[in-house]
């Protein structure tokens, strides 16, 4: 027989107030009790070491089965809300958050290296005009891309739905392997090679390897905002490095005076300026490395696309023993969404590295993994290439034109020796972060220069403008309304 019940007195009138109703879509007399209980509870209306009513009686009350109230008092009960015992069912203690109004201390915000990470304004929709970054993808071969992909469901059997392995598939290192010895002259190993959910990860798994909080890391100023954003992540002390029409300039002050144990650079193309690090450049970065204990990472974003001879050397492979970490994407060279890349590890690393990538890691992407080991296996992928170097180096040579005859403000191009981008230089009088934002209203989203650089009052002004993704037909329109913008906001 159950206890007689307290629960009948004033504080459980708001059980009764509004009936529990069948008719409401979507919750059941049980979810209703459920929620009026546990917001009481909550909200201190049932305070603690109240008496519930017995399920029979606060069945009765409310007319619904004695099965519903005592499935709610069961979840209650499981959740900590409510303490059954021999002497009837009482409300727990709970540790509730002051009143409104209440003086309390604010909770913590973000984490410092949180707070310092800079936005770089909207991103994730559809590409508009002048992108950077952003291959041309109505060209890209679905049909060749659609044969792979159904090749691996057709053959790859359930054991492909579980977690790969965490460095990626053996069949996708090793035909990376091969287009990384034929195309960039790269000296390694399968097991030097790990497969990233993007550069992005890449960059971040150099940091998480070879760094500690504190750490000096060089950047390239002005330069990529997701090597920033890496080096920001790990707690590292960053510091901008200028770039000249040479590349990463250093001087003899920098080395004894703020010695990197990480340098993020982009020696084939640097991003935004276009610059190639030059050979002696390359050496002497390598040979001081060396020297103080430091490491590089070579961005290879989009060195795939030379349009003047062949691919330059990657650095990884310029001297044995090169304390350099390669990181590639297939973002650029197959499509964004794809989120693959990839990272080459030094020689000396790759046997203390693996352990710890296998812990940081999670194998993933498998279909899309083995998709692509096929696809660059049969060829499919070098002739893509192929064909995009010959569409990039085409819309290269148009743009070049079209901005002398219709972007008709003072300004200076640099770049397009390689890539799928021109930087446009503009005078100060023409602030390039309001002028990218107006550019966007009207279809167009070229990345402001300034963004890109940490140095305070460096001068860097202007627009990168993409023409991976842009078609020629579209360059004199947008660039006549670019023009516009300029004179509007000057």
């Amino acid at each position: 027989m159950e206890p007689r019940e307290e629960g009948r007195g004033p504080q459980f009138d708001f059980l009764l107030q509004e009936p529990l109703s069948r008719e409401r879509a979507g919750d059941s007399l049980q979810k209703q009790l459920l929620h009026r209980l546990r917001a009481a509870v909550l909200d201190g209306r049932l305070p603690a070491g109240s008496r519930l009513p017995g399920s029979r009686a606060l069945a009765e009350s409310l007319g619904v089965s004695r099965n519903t109230v005592t499935l709610v008092y069961e979840v209650l009960s499981t959740e900590g809300y409510i303490e059954p015992s021999r002497q009837g069912t009482r409300v727990a203690a709970l540790a509730r958050p002051e009143p409104a109004g209440h003086p309390r201390p604010a909770p913590a915000g973000l984490a410092r290296r949180a707070g310092r990470i800079r936005r770089s304004g909207p991103g994730g929709e559809a590409a508009p005009a002048f992108a950077p970054g952003v291959p041309a993808l109505a060209q890209f071969p679905l049909a060749a891309w659609r044969r792979s992909l159904d090749r691996v469901l057709r053959h790859g059997g359930t054991e492909l739905l579980s977690y790969g392995p965490p460095r990626g598939e053996l069949a996708l290192r090793t035909a990376v392997l091969h287009h990384l010895a034929l195309a960039r002259g790269m000296r390694c190993t399968p097991e030097q090679i790990v497969i990233t959910e993007g550069a992005q990860e890449a960059l971040a798994l150099c940091v998480r390897l070879v760094t500690d909080p504190g750490d000096t890391a060089w950047v390239e100023d002005p330069g990529y905002r997701g090597a920033q954003t890496a080096l920001t992540c790990g707690d590292l002390t960053v510091v901008p490095v200028p770039v000249d029409d040479e590349g990463l300039r250093t001087t003899a002050s920098d080395w004894a005076d703020r010695p990197p144990r990480l340098v993020c650079t982009s020696p084939a193309h640097q991003y935004p300026t276009g610059a190639v690090l030059t050979a002696s450049r390359r050496l002497d970065l390598i040979e001081k490395c060396l020297l103080h204990g430091a490491w590089i990472v070579e961005d290879d974003y989009d060195g795939e696309f030379q349009h003047s001879g062949e691919p330059l050397a990657c650095m990884q492979g310029l001297t044995p023993g090169a304390p350099v970490f390669y990181v590639g994407t297939f973002s650029k060279t197959m499509f964004p969404s794809l989120r693959l890349g990839f990272l080459v590890l030094p020689e000396p690393l790759a046997g203390p590295a693996a352990p710890v990538a296998d812990e940081l890691l999670r194998g993933g992407h498998r279909h899309e993994q083995l998709a692509l080991a096929h696809f660059m296996e049969s060829g499919q992928y070098s002739r893509h290439l192929a064909r995009m170097r010959r569409l990039y180096r085409r819309r290269r040579d148009a743009l070049r034109p079209a901005l002398a005859e219709h972007f008709d403000v003072p300004h200076t191009v640099t770049g397009g020796d390689s890539g799928m981008h021109l930087t446009v230089r503009l005078p100060p009088t023409a602030p390039d972060q309001p002028l990218a934002r107006a550019a966007r209203r009207h279809g167009m989203a070229p990345r402001p220069l300034s963004q890109h650089s940490l140095l305070p009052d460096a001068g860097h002004n202007g627009l990168v403008l993409g023409y991976g993704n842009t078609p020629e037909s579209a360059f004199a329109p947008k660039l006549r309304q670019l023009a516009k913008l300029v004179r509007e906001l000057s």
